[in-house]
């Protein structure tokens, strides 16, 4: 691998949403490291991207641009989710690299210079693997142990285990990216799909530095959803297997029922079993509409075409207040 950086230059990635208590806490931290890294030859900026935040994480942000001119701001016009909220920020990241970094303070920032350590020696996708998981409960470590588990049997692209989105990304690794624009967006899949120089670089995870997590069991369940069925057609699959078993015992069972009738008779009425039957019968063909919905749901989302976000507002580094998104950059600032 080549050990020359083509451009010299970083940009820490940073979705908020609700962070106005974590994020006084984590800049004075990123701001030690970026300027180590000036020390190094690495010019370092950090983009917040504010995800329609309604606790005056906004506020905030524009008072941490006003004392540090390497922070950029964006502010999309309403919360679109993390997953969009990481594609707007890094769709503004067109010179050098990209490293994402959590808002709560849970991926420490201080190992930034690793990661572009293994960056210079030439891979484009240094992630970030948790070999612990502290200040969160057993019920979530097993919940997320058992989803990466399962990604990696039912999908083909390459979901490494127990890694989120604390990664670095080279140039061409986010000029790749930037092709991908599907409405739904499984980050940790479209990372892996996208190929190139892969390496695990493994780190311990710490407890939030303020607030509660906004991941709760219906938000980890629907966005496990999302990751298999995008990436992944093995539950039509389960639902086509299953329903032919089915049929074949419902078959065989039908065989048995006309040939003990006519053999021995039929003096039970048999409602207990038929009522068994119709009701397992009826609950296979329910999932599998239920699964195959599911696709279609993504396919009718994705006909539409509408733009991945909108931009409300727009702060430059080293500028003064936020202003609209650029005439000139509408296409590709709204996601288009």
């Amino acid at each position: 691998m080549s050990g020359v950086l083509p451009a010299e230059r970083l940009t820490i990635v940073i979705a908020a949403f609700d962070e106005a208590r974590s994020l006084p806490l984590l800049h004075p931290r990123i701001a030690m490291v970026m300027d180590a890294m000036a020390g190094d030859g690495i010019a370092a900026g950090v983009l917040y991207v504010d995800d329609g935040s309604a606790d005056g994480t906004w506020e905030v942000l524009q008072g941490l641009a006003a004392g540090d001119r390497r922070v950029s701001l964006l502010r999309l016009s309403r919360n679109f989710g993390k997953e969009i909220a990481l594609t707007a920020g890094l769709d503004l990241v067109t010179e050098g690299a990209a490293m994402i970094l959590d808002a709560d303070g849970q991926d420490p920032p201080e190992l930034i210079p690793r990661f572009v350590a293994l960056w210079r020696q030439g891979y484009d996708d240094v992630h970030g693997t948790r070999v612990s998981r502290e200040g969160e409960r057993w019920t979530k470590k097993l919940t997320a142990h058992l989803f990466y588990r399962v990604m990696q049997r039912l999908a083909k692209t390459p979901v490494p285990a127990d890694t989120g989105d604390y990664r670095l990304l080279s140039p061409r690794a986010l000029a790749a990216l930037r092709q991908l624009r599907e409405r739904h967006r499984f980050m940790k899949g479209l990372f892996g799909w996208i190929g190139f120089n892969r390496v695990s670089l493994p780190y311990e995870r710490n407890a939030r530095l303020a607030g509660r997590t906004k991941f709760g069991f219906w938000r980890l369940w629907n966005f496990a959803l999302e990751g298999v069925t995008s990436f992944s057609t093995a539950p039509l699959r389960l639902a086509t297997y299953v329903g032919v078993f089915t049929a074949l015992g419902a078959f065989a069972f039908a065989l048995w029922v006309i040939a003990k009738a006519m053999l021995f008779g039929d003096r039970v009425a048999g409602w207990p079993t038929m009522m068994a039957v119709i009701l397992f019968l009826g609950g296979v063909q329910l999932v599998a509409l239920g699964v195959i919905g599911e696709y279609l749901g993504r396919l009718y989302e994705e006909s539409k075409q509408r733009p991945l976000y909108f931009v409300r507002d727009w702060h430059p580094a080293g500028q003064g207040a936020p202003v609209g998104a650029p005439a000139a950059d509408a296409s590709r600032i709204a996601g288009a």
